[in-house]
């Protein structure tokens, strides 16, 4: 079975309280973006125990035991023992670390794929379960449409979006962003409005009423970010963002017309429609 795990934007997040459990209560939307990696699942050849994965495309850091679709796996083999062992191929496009949740996308399709390749009879639910063991992100891409989210950015609203035609820019300069060094300057507070109700407002207005608590968190050791969504505003964008904790960047065209910017060979550049 061969599916495309997609990579997501985040419209606006704000980090409003800690939690006892260390991690943090956000506030976000996920809006799934048409940029994927690819993932093959099939049975593995007769005789073969146990499942493996290949890997191709973008390096990914770390042993490959640890990635995780190969954790997808496990997780479903402890609940079905006699699961029959599976081979993977992933071939990687989206970048990492970008904030983009490539990763969470890879296993959430993972999960999936292993279910309809084994005929597991998973429920959308208990996928997202499963997802949750894996990543705060990971069980968005269960169901894969926007989603205001909450909690740990595991707890989902439906949300309507009217993105028909808008055109997208995301630009990665190549840094890759962790986690712990994206929450050590956040300081939790409240966004002045509900995201939801900034996101029913036209497109214009986001700019004045949407952002991203991570952009001043990172702006001290990171300039680079702020220049360029700078420069995508000044190429026309209605709205620009980081997205997650970065450090991607992007920039939404009301005129379905993206313009193509000279930026630097290192950057990756992903340019397409949205809805």
């Amino acid at each position: 079975m061969l599916t495309f795990p997609n990579a997501k934007l985040n419209l606006g997040l704000y980090v409003t309280a800690r939690r006892p459990d260390g991690y943090h209560e956000l506030e976000t939307v996920f809006l799934p973006l048409p940029w994927a990696d690819v993932l093959e699942v099939l049975p593995a050849p007769k005789g073969q125990v146990a499942s493996d994965l290949t890997l191709t495309g973008r390096p990914i850091p770390g042993d490959v035991a640890t990635n995780l679709c190969l954790q997808a796996y496990q997780l479903l083999k402890a609940d079905f023992p006699a699961l029959p062992a599976a081979q993977l191929h992933l071939h990687k496009i989206v970048p990492i670390g970008a904030g983009l949740g490539g990763g969470s996308a890879d296993a959430a399709f993972a999960l999936r794929a292993i279910g309809e390749v084994f005929g597991l009879g998973l429920s959308t639910e208990a996928l997202e379960g499963y997802a949750r063991q894996l990543g705060a992100d990971c069980a968005f891409f269960i169901q894969n449409t926007p989603r205001l989210a909450r909690g740990k950015g595991d707890v989902f609203e439906p949300i309507e979006l009217n993105l028909k035609g808008i055109a997208c820019v995301v630009v990665y300069p190549g840094l890759h962003i962790s986690t712990a060094q994206a929450f050590a300057g956040i300081v939790p507070q409240a966004p002045a409005q509900p995201l939801r109700a900034a996101l029913a407002q036209p497109l214009a207005t986001w700019r004045h009423t949407v952002s991203n608590d991570f952009e001043a968190s990172l702006a001290p050791t990171h300039p680079v970010l702020a220049e360029i969504k700078q420069q995508l505003y000044e190429a026309g964008a209605a709205y620009a963002s980081l997205s997650g904790s970065g450090s991607a960047v992007y920039g939404l065209f009301a005129d379905a017309e993206a313009p193509a910017l000279p930026w630097p060979s290192e950057y990756l550049v992903w340019r397409g429609l949205l809805g």
